[in-house]
């Protein structure tokens, strides 16, 4: 559910509390700080042998990031490269990091878009708090020659060569602040310093479009149990525990679905209780990782696969290649 705060921080004409505007100077003082005694070498950064592509945002809460990821390893495959991922692993709590994770890693311990992404992909997957140990740990399990960093925009002991920030088309940045009185990480210029702005859901000059396009849906208890979308007949529940559940529920509602909503917090740990016990339920992969071991026949994932034009494929990869060389 979307704190009181948030959603300040999202509505137009509203200003944040007065404790908030104060802390924000703080905040964003903090932030930039930071970043400059990375750059600058007075706080010790990490360079993997092989290229980095980091994949972010500037604002807290969901913009999209995952499927985005997805499309990456995919991309780079098709394109012959062998790329890893490593992850921090939010929401995951393992008894020892670094974490190898695979398709059959609980999702306590790894978390929830890490498994996902490892369900979806096969990809080599390593979480950890501490990114650049992370990529150490990959590098010396497995033969790849690029890692995707996922979450890791702000993670600066980590040095990268490619940065790639997710806004969300609809909510954008906000009020534009930082922290708490904003839903910003760091200022608004930083989207300057990027090398790609990915937009979620809409257009704006300079940036890069992603859809997120709506597949079939598969089965909880029997996930080679497929079906389409319009298939589902009369109201439907449909549950989501991402950074904007609306963005979901709209996506059912323009498939010509009628449904009850029922929005969670972003990563919400499910428990049996939260679900339905009658009737259709349709929910996100992400959340679907989560309910496996208590999976009902009623309960189904839908899938999503990110769109982006081919322009932006080869702009990626002639940018790549040139990181290879230098």
């Amino acid at each position: 559910m979307v704190s009181s705060l948030e959603q300040r921080w999202y509505q137009k004409d509203t200003q944040p509390p007065l404790w908030a505007r104060m802390l924000e100077p703080v905040f964003r003082t903090v932030a930039t700080t930071r970043r400059r005694l990375y750059r600058q070498g007075h706080l010790r950064s990490y360079r993997a042998p092989v290229p980095v592509l980091v994949v972010g945002n500037i604002s807290v809460g969901g913009s999209g990031k995952t499927p985005l990821v997805i499309w990456l390893v995919e991309m780079l495959r098709d394109a012959g490269y062998k790329p890893g991922v490593i992850s921090r692993g939010y929401g995951g709590r393992a008894a020892q990091y670094p974490l190898k994770v695979r398709a059959t890693t609980a999702v306590t311990e790894c978390g929830d878009e890490p498994l996902l992404i490892a369900r979806r992909t096969g990809v080599p997957l390593v979480v950890d708090p501490k990114r650049s140990r992370a990529a150490q740990h990959l590098l010396a399990q497995y033969k790849v020659d690029v890692i995707i960093a996922d979450d890791g925009l702000q993670h600066y002991a980590l040095e990268r060569d490619i940065e790639l920030v997710v806004v969300d088309g609809q909510r954008r940045l906000g009020n534009g602040r930082c922290l708490p009185a904003g839903p910003l990480r760091e200022p608004a210029s930083r989207l300057d310093e990027v090398d790609f702005v990915i937009n979620n859901g809409s257009r704006a000059k300079g940036e890069v479009s992603m859809r997120l396009q709506m597949g079939g849906a598969w089965q909880l208890t029997h996930p080679h149990v497929l079906r389409s979308i319009d298939s589902f007949d009369g109201p439907v529940h449909a549950l989501a525990g991402i950074g904007h559940p609306e963005r979901f529920f709209q996506q059912l509602e323009s498939q010509g679905l009628t449904i009850s909503r029922q929005p969670f917090a972003d990563h919400h740990a499910y428990q049996s209780t939260d679900l339905p016990t009658s009737g259709e339920v349709l929910m996100t992969e992400k959340d679907a990782v989560k309910c496996l071991t208590f999976a009902t026949d009623n309960l189904w994932a839908v899938s999503i696969q990110a769109q982006l034009p081919e322009n932006f494929r080869e702009s990626l990869l002639a940018l790549l290649a040139q990181k290879m060389k230098d």
